[in-house]
């Protein structure tokens, strides 16, 4: 290794700088984050590998010696899981650098917590990170809690005695300046005078596999390292840009940051006709990816910039031993995916980006959603003319590499700027650009739409310009102007409504106030302590899961032998070393493989990388079996369906669609949802060295579920296994059962090597294995009235279960008339066994889909009548003292009055006229508005999980220590149980501490999920608490004037027991199938949502403009964590609804696998007016404290966006002459919404006949 001319690298922690020596810095493949963990700076999350997510995100900072300052870079992001080597000379801050707990908060910290802005807080870190260089950005409030005292953001707003939207203006704003600490500038982060040094030498390191890493300084020693390194990464120190009289030269080594810093200087101060590429090239930047990723230039045939670059004819000097060369970025340039005309001895010296000159030459450039298709387009006109002399149209996403469409460009030649030319050029464009139909990236139809659509944009943006420099040429008509707009995201506002607690409640009962999350301040140092936070054991081992790679195929043979002589590798597992029962699960376990991802083994290593490597090199032969059942057409064409089929009806189906109207059929799918917590499924296992024990640090929902299989696994009672949870970044479901298969392996591996093992599933891996949210096709015949009426519904629901039947359907099935009374109904559910993962609870739990195919048949309902949706479903909705098709009473129904308010406080009638005005005026941007209310029940469906137990004891100083049955996972738990406890006891919620949750101290749990474990946990700690309090009420009886240390005092010394065990059951509980009988839900929560959103006709995009939602908490335990959860979950469904799709191969190969692929809500799709309003005055008898469940609920309020975007849809498909009931599955995301706004563009791109063709991905 030459390492001589490394110096110090500089880590910042809260106390004291670590120094990086050149020992550390051996090996190119140790990253920043094995040097973080040993020495406890564990804030820095890695939540998906990718820099896609932003858990990862630090703050990188270097000296200059070309401009003699220090430049703050981008936060590091992704380069967090880089090499170490990468970061030569840089200083790098971590959330610990920048305050603590125990010492002084930065402001930054400080605010996300008290604006209530941190829940599972596994990413808050990277939050603060980037709110340390992206002031006043946008989420309320984990974005904007960083501005918490601007008037302009209104946090927590509460209404006191208030009921109605006009005396708003008495709310006041519950955070103020004076609430926050200002900056100490001590707390300013200072750069090291030891790394302000000339950077220009060069170093070098070798890494393990081979590739080289080379920061050279003289072109002498790069191209003598080119000539003889095959694999090699450049990291250049030096940023360079030089104004010239025709071109801006930017260095190959600037960043994007620095390339956008540049053009903006430059577009303001030079004449706007010199500037337009620099402004196309800047509004690229808008939309490429976040500050974290965006240092990083590749050939990808999707790049943002790179169509820019050729429509625009930038140059390219390159460099090598044998001297430059210059090179025009055109359609040569790319031969191949991913490959330039580079030689391998050949550097990118610079990029020259030219001034556009002082003839009509227009350029612009036009973008749509990153990872489909992007566009460059140039034009330059014959002089003192509109005729056409050059052309120039560059796409990316329409083929392996980006590409000019010459023969379009060589059409237009010579033609005058007009319809005729448009004409030409879309039936050129539909010849020029097409696709396979089996391309890769599937959307075949919608990408061919987008060349056109996107050109369409391009030719008005040019006839708008021509007429403004006074050209002899018809303008652009006034409601075709908004396809020429340029997006750009409005300042968001949001206004939270809650109810204050009733004069005269004492100030330490916190029960019903806006309390923060206990974990929040260590959750935004960085110090909040989760499961692979916890320090490395003595010879502890790492754990690497084989998966399968076929879905449906028998298991050959199994060759380890070059896995286990890696280094490293200390063993494999299989079933045969179970040394219990291998039966821990609904599969049947054999050398059948039944999904892609199924668990075959795993490696056990020294570390992780060598586990991982490891496991690559296993080898495995495989017998394919058929059939192959991807979808839930595949498993309705083989009838392959896991039994019991279940129904629900009641009354007479056939005279129920007798009395009829008029009689609607209609189907739609809905895409299942991956949970995507932040936090992977994680296990560290600790044998305990006798008589079978076992400690486990697990990460799930479902301790006693974990106890019960590992200890199956080990073939040990389950006594002897204590499963432990602090906390979990997130959980949505997607850890109460799943999360078992990671346990019991991990488990069982470190019960045959007696040492300990973790194992935290990287996101491609967790991906892979643990399923969704279930997919959904439903089928329904509706009959109705000439009122809108609903007098008979025949519904049919399939779910995609995978390949077990898991947690599936049943809530499906009791949502499927959702809010809305109907005489005569039946509905069916089949679960289709698939040759997929198996997919399992999803916040919602069936419920979401379920109510969305409801809600489908409703808006085919009005849209058949011509009426109002809000009018036909207003006129079906459910009334006090009606019963459910499963013959439930509804008492204490608040869905009147949230419909009511929500049409209130969202000014519905205003808005739905203004929406009226817009959609006349515009032919091309559309707006939408849906009310759309929820039913949604609360508890466990299967009866016997609806108990709960709690112990706490009290210390002899007056100390609380209390523990129950539910998990953290973000959603407050624990927060609340501390009030309910401090209420019971009447101390305050500061004697009260919560450690963790472990089946040692409460057995026998059930998982916390269902949106139960408050009502459960609550009332299991109330009744703790009431007993301590009952043991205690003779020595307060004794000792009135004495305080809460005073009694405790003499009852321990009155020999009183202080510790005390509680339990909850909810009664009358219970329901059976097969007489449509019983009492399925404890109660309902209610709750109303009105959307207003924006699409974009020609691409398929959309925007959230507002949103209002009412609903029913009861008497909100804490209405901070509860509108905390209504927002989370609202977003959460605003993802599966438009944004959120699996996409799975024919084989059933996941394709979407991280961020990168996998598109979840961010800042940007939260509606830019968002209102949440919990109903006041709505006690609820049947939970603690007259409370209500809020987890589940919140989460299909999110159709109301979906079907907003529906209602958009309605009025393009109206300018088109479309009209009646059409199909619109979920998600709506830019393909489904453009291909449904159908127009002369869609028209000239055809979808391809099906069976055809084999389809990139499926719908399964």
């Amino acid at each position: 290794y030459d390492l001589s001319s490394w110096s110090a690298g500089l880590v910042y922690s809260a106390e004291e700088r670590m120094v990086l020596d050149r020992s550390q810095m051996i090996g190119c493949s140790k990253l920043f984050l094995d040097l973080c963990v040993p020495v406890g700076l564990t804030g820095t999350k890695l939540g998906c590998a990718e820099g896609g997510c932003g858990a990862c995100t630090v703050m990188l900072s270097k000296y200059q010696p070309t401009s003699c300052r220090v430049c703050v870079c981008s936060p590091l992001g992704e380069w967090v899981s880089g090499p170490l080597c990468s970061l030569h000379h840089c200083a790098v801050t971590t959330v610990e650098g920048i305050g603590s707990v125990a010492g002084k908060l930065h402001p930054v910290q400080e605010r996300m917590p008290k604006s209530h802005g941190s829940q599972c807080g596994f990413c808050t870190p990277g939050i603060v990170m980037s709110s340390m260089l992206c002031s006043g950005t946008t989420l309320h409030p984990a974005m904007a809690g960083h501005r918490g005292g601007d008037s302009k953001v209104n946090f927590g707003v509460k209404l006191v005695g208030v009921a109605t939207v006009s005396n708003l203006s008495a709310a006041c704003s519950s955070l103020h300046p004076a609430d926050f600490l200002p900056l100490d500038p001590t707390q300013e982060i200072i750069f090291p005078p030891e790394l302000m040094v000339d950077t220009l030498t060069h170093q070098h390191t070798r890494g393990v596999n081979t590739n080289t890493y080379l920061t050279p300084s003289l072109s002498v020693y790069l191209f003598h390292y080119l000539s003889v390194h095959h694999s090699l990464c450049l990291s250049f120190s030096l940023f360079l840009s030089l104004s010239l009289s025709l071109c801006i030269v930017f260095g190959a080594s600037c960043s994007l940051t620095l390339l956008g810093d540049v053009l903006k200087a430059a577009v303001g101060k030079l004449p706007p006709y010199q500037t337009e590429v620099f402004n196309a090239v800047l509004e690229q930047l808008r939309w490429f990816a976040g500050l974290q990723i965006r240092n990083i230039m590749t050939a990808s045939p999707i790049s943002d910039l790179n169509p820019v670059f050729m429509a625009s004819g930038c140059k390219l000097t390159l460099m090598s031993k044998g001297g430059e060369r210059v090179v025009v970025m055109d359609e040569k340039f790319f031969p191949g995916y991913r490959k330039t005309i580079l030689t391998p001895e050949e550097v990118l010296l610079c990029v020259l980006i030219p001034y556009t000159k002082k003839v009509r030459h227009t350029h612009t450039q036009t973008h749509t959603n990153t990872y489909i298709v992007t566009s460059g387009m140039s034009v330059t006109f014959a002089e003192g003319s509109t005729i056409v002399k050059h052309l120039a149209l560059s796409y990316g996403g329409m083929a392996a590499t980006t590409v000019m469409a010459k023969n379009t460009a060589s059409r237009l030649l010579g033609k005058q700027w007009g319809e005729e030319l448009l004409q030409d050029a879309c039936s050129s464009l539909a010849e020029e650009m097409t696709l396979h139909p089996s391309a890769p990236g599937g959307m075949v139809t919608y990408r061919r739409t987008l060349t056109l659509s996107l050109f369409y944009k391009f030719y008005l943006t040019v006839q708008q310009k021509l007429v403004s420099e006074g050209a002899y040429i018809e303008g652009v008509r006034a409601d075709y102007i908004s396809a020429t707009e340029i997006y750009h995201q409005t300042s968001p506002s949001s206004v939270q409504i809650f109810q204050a607690v009733p004069d005269g409640q004492k100030e330490e009962d916190v029960v019903g106030r806006p309390m923060m999350h206990l974990s929040a301040l260590k959750q935004a140092t960085g110090e909040a302590v989760y499961c692979d936070d916890i320090p490395l054991y003595e010879n502890e081992l790492y754990l690497c899961l084989i998966t399968s790679t076929k879905a449906h195929a028998t298991i050959q043979s199994i060759d380890t032998a070059e896995a286990e002589s890696m280094p490293g590798v200390v063993t494999c597992v299989f079933a045969k070393d179970v040394p219990g029962s291998n039966m821990t699960g609904p599969i049947v376990y054999d050398e059948t493989v039944t999904c892609v991802g199924h668990i075959i083994g795993a490696v056990v290593a020294d570390t992780q990388a060598h586990a991982q490597r490891a496991a690559k090199a296993v080898r495995i032969t495989y017998q394919e079996l058929q059939p192959v059942i991807i979808t839930i057409q595949d498993a309705i064409t083989h009838q392959s369906f896991f039994q019991p089929v279940r129904t629900i009806q009641r009354g007479d189906l056939d005279q129920g669609f007798t009395q009829a109207d008029h009689i609607l059929e209609g189907e739609m799918h809905m895409g299942g949802q991956e949970h995507f917590y932040l936090e992977t499924n994680v296990t560290v296992a600790v044998p305990k060295g006798e008589d079978g024990e076992m400690e486990l640090f697990v990460s799930t929902q479902s301790a006693t579920k974990t106890q019960s299989l590992v200890a199956k696994a080990l073939g040990v009672p389950a006594s002897r296994v204590v499963i432990r949870v602090k906390r979990m970044g997130g959980g949505f479901g997607g850890k109460e059962s799943r999360s078992t298969t990671l346990s019991t392996m991990v488990a069982v591996a470190a019960q045959k090597l007696k040492r300990p093992v973790r194992c935290m599933l990287d996101r491609d891996e967790d991906m892979l294995v643990t399923g969704g949210r279930h997919p959904f096709y439903g089928r329904y015949k509706v009959g109705f009235m000439k009122s809108g009426k609903v007098v008979a519904l025949e519904v049919t629901y399939y779910s995609n279960a995978g390949n077990s039947m898991d947690l599936s359907l049943s809530r499906a099935l009791f949502h499927m008339e959702n809010s809305y009374s109907i005489a005569t109904i039946r509905g069916r559910g089949y679960v289709c066994k698939t040759h997929l993962p198996s997919n399992t609870a999803f916040r919602g739990f069936g419920g979401p889909q379920g109510m969305l195919i409801a809600e489908s048949w409703m808006s085919d309902v009005a849209l058949s009548l011509g009426l109002p949706a809000e009018q036909v479903r207003r006129l079906n909705m459910y009334i006090q003292g009606e019963r459910t098709p499963y013959s439930q009473i509804l008492d204490h129904i608040t869905l009147d009055r949230c419909w009511d308010q929500c049409l209130e406080i969202s000014s519905f009638t205003q808005r739905r006229a203004g929406i009226e005005t817009y959609n006349r005026d515009h032919r091309w941007t559309k707006r939408g508005l849906s009310v759309v209310p929820t039913k949604f029940g609360i508890s466990f469906t299967a009866a016997f999980l609806n108990q709960a137990g709690a112990l706490a004891h009290i210390y002899t100083d007056g100390s609380v220590l209390l523990t129950h049955g539910g998990t953290e996972m973000g959603q407050g738990l624990n927060t609340k149980m501390v009030q309910v406890a401090s209420r019971t006891l009447g101390i305050p919620s500061s004697k009260i501490h919560i450690t963790e949750t472990s089946t040692n101290t409460v057995p026998n749990t059930s998982p916390t999920a269902a949106s139960a474990s408050s009502d459960l946990n609550g009332a299991a700690v109330h009744n703790a608490c009431e007993i301590l309090l009952h043991r205690l009420e003779p020595y307060k009886t004794k000792n009135p004037k004495g305080c809460w240390e005073d009694w405790v005092t003499a009852a321990y010394f009155d020999r009183v027991n202080l510790s005390a065990n509680g339990f909850y059951k909810t009664p009358d509980l219970g329901y059976d199938f097969e007489t449509n009988t019983g009492r399925p839900f404890n109660y309902f929560s209610y709750g109303v949502a009105c959307s207003e959103v924006e699409i974009d006709c020609l691409t398929g995009s959309h925007k959230n403009i507002h949103t209002s939602i009412v609903i029913d908490v009861g008497n909100s335990l804490n209405p901070a964590l509860d509108i905390g959860q209504v927002e989370g979950g609202f977003m959460q469904g605003v993802g599966l609804y438009t944004l959120e799709e699996l996409k799975y191969s024919p084989e059933g190969y996941l394709f979407t696998r991280g961020p990168g692929m996998y598109k979840i809500p961010a800042f940007g799709d939260i509606p830019t007016d968002l209102t949440v309003s919990l109903l006041r005055d709505a006690p609820n008898d049947k939970a603690i404290f007259s409370s209500k469940a809020i987890g589940e609920p919140p989460l299909f309020l999110a159709a109301s966006v979906f079907f907003a975007i529906k209602d958009a849809i309605i009025a393009a498909r109206k300018e088109s002459g479309l009209s009646g009931p059409f199909r619109l599955d979920s998600p709506a995301t830019p393909e489904r919404i453009r291909n449904a706004c159908e127009d002369r563009f869609t028209k000239l791109c055809p979808p391809a006949e099906p069976g055809t063709f084999t389809p990139w991905a499926v719908v399964v």
